[in-house]
């Protein structure tokens, strides 16, 4: 799917499954060569049983990592995402919860500790949008659910892991290209996003003297079930055109980028967000 958009598709549940897109994601790639980049680290990734945080979760255990593989309830995703990695021979875990839910997510800093008795990883990946043509529309529900999993989470997350998180840790937010550009349709996810980006900056600052750097990645249109469970046929028929490269971008594209905010090869690197987006310039 490298030189065209998908085909029209929808999916009425959310979080869709990733094994009923046509065609699947792109999570792993043949010719990445894996460094021991990670090794020896333990890395927790939220959104990880399919679309980007699938990969991230795959690639981090080529890497040489420990993975926990958070979820909200796609049970078969996740446990293909687990198999995944353990046919590459990684170690890896999974949990399953609302990280909306302060108390899931010291459940899951807790798990992991016992575990593995180490954290050197966070990766707020979780996420989700409900599209709305007009503002009028959307409910007062829908704007406060899609705050508290897309920034209330990371915050909760990340203020459980914290106390763990030695000196060389990383941290590393997915924002996105509607942060930057805004979306008409998606203003409460947009709006998310551009906190996440305030909130990475901001705590990349407050961190850096605990040697515990902070970024971000704002992917644009990927390929992953967020899209045909969120937007029509038609839409998804045309999603990811409109950028200059001309085509959605898949998981594997990204992931990549996350291995390097997270290994020492970024250790001069904070308080600053990659932008995987298909080309788009956004200057930020």
């Amino acid at each position: 799917m490298h030189d065209q958009t998908p085909p029209a598709q929808h999916q009425d549940q959310e979080p869709s499954s990733e094994k009923k897109m046509d065609p699947p994601p792109e999570f792993y790639r043949e010719d990445y060569r894996p460094a021991s980049k990670l090794a020896g680290k333990v890395a927790l990734v939220t959104g990880a049983d399919s679309g980007i945080g699938r990969s991230v979760a795959l690639y981090y255990a080529l890497e040489g990592a420990k993975v926990a593989v958070i979820y909200l309830q796609n049970h078969e995703d996740a446990e293909f995402t687990l198999n995944e990695i353990r046919k590459h021979g990684g170690v890896a875990m999974s949990m399953a919860g609302d990280v909306a839910e302060e108390s899931f997510c010291h459940e899951v800093i807790t798990t992991v500790l016992e575990e593995w008795d180490a954290l050197d990883i966070l990766v707020n990946n979780a996420g989700e949008q409900h599209p709305q043509k007009r503002l009028e529309d959307i409910p007062q529900e829908q704007w406060e659910k899609t705050f508290r999993t897309n920034i209330f989470g990371m915050f909760q997350m990340t203020k459980a892991a914290l106390p763990h998180l030695k000196e060389g840790a990383s941290i590393i937010n997915t924002t996105s290209v509607t942060a930057y550009k805004g979306n008409p349709v998606l203003l409460d996810y947009s709006a998310t996003k551009g906190a996440i980006t305030s909130f990475t900056r901001s705590l990349a600052i407050n961190l850096a003297e605990r040697g515990i750097r902070v970024n971000g990645v704002a992917p644009g249109p990927i390929w992953t079930p967020l899209i045909p469970s969120t937007f029509s046929a038609e839409t998804v028929s045309e999603f990811g055109g409109n950028t200059p490269m001309g085509r959605p971008g898949q998981p594997a594209e990204l992931a990549p980028s996350y291995v390097y905010l997270a290994c020492n090869d970024s250790s001069y690197v904070s308080g600053q967000i990659l932008h995987v987006n298909g080309g788009t310039v956004v200057n930020g």
